[in-house]
């Protein structure tokens, strides 16, 4: 199977490295480029990529702005926000608009190829090396108005509700597993059940709920 990837970001070179990369993997293909936001939502409509690999800091539209439109389409592409950790102030911002994951600009290019297949296949990329540090960083800059607690969150079981912590803690199924005593199988339960009952496109969303219902407290 053949992933489509459109590539999303205002600098040439950046998509000029990421195709060369990607046009040698024999399970992807870029299918597009936009150089701003308005542009990617433009093509993700007529060309019905898979994963939209999104910069942020865009001129006009913005990655935000882009990565909200998109997903919350009709269609089935997810985003991936290409970011620069040190001095990017809108991821948090970027996943509570739906995107799957984040990737950083300086990650090797291997890296990057294995989590647009990650969220290709329906996951979300909660890599313990890196996406739990740029969370918690990030879920210490809310948005400015309190997201509301969903009423859902009162219905999920007590066992559903530790693995919901535990997932915002950026714990993969298998440690989650070896933390509860139970099969990966039955954490993939759990998730699947929480993803259903709190109405969340998949396992960033989960994340991030448990910050803003303060079920989980940033670290430092």
């Amino acid at each position: 199977m053949t992933f489509r990837v459109l590539l999303v970001d205002d600098q040439p070179l950046v998509r000029a490295s990421l195709r060369m990369v990607i046009t040698d993997a024999p399970d992807l293909e870029v299918v597009g480029e936009a150089g701003h936001g308005a542009q990617a939502v433009q093509l993700t409509a007529e060309l019905h990529p898979d994963v939209v690999v999104m910069d942020i800091r865009m001129p006009g539209m913005d990655g935000i702005e882009a990565t909200r439109l998109i997903t919350s389409g009709s269609g089935t592409a997810r985003v991936v926000v290409l970011t620069t950790f040190d001095d990017d102030d809108y991821v948090y911002a970027a996943l509570r608009a739906g995107a799957s994951g984040f990737l950083v600009k300086d990650m090797a290019l291997d890296d990057i190829l294995a989590a647009i297949r990650i969220v290709a296949a329906g996951d979300s990329l909660i890599a313990p090396s890196v996406t739990r540090r740029l969370i918690e960083e990030f879920a210490n800059r809310p948005a400015p108005t309190p997201a509301p607690v969903r009423p859902a969150l009162e219905g999920i079981t007590d066992r559903e509700r530790e693995v919901l912590t535990l997932v915002g803690r950026g714990l993969s199924n298998t440690e989650i597993a070896a933390k509860m005593f139970i099969s990966v199988a039955t954490v993939k339960t759990y998730v699947t059940r929480l993803l259903a009952k709190l109405d969340a496109r998949d396992r960033v969303q989960l994340v991030i709920l448990a910050y803003e219902t303060g079920m989980v407290a940033p670290t430092r």
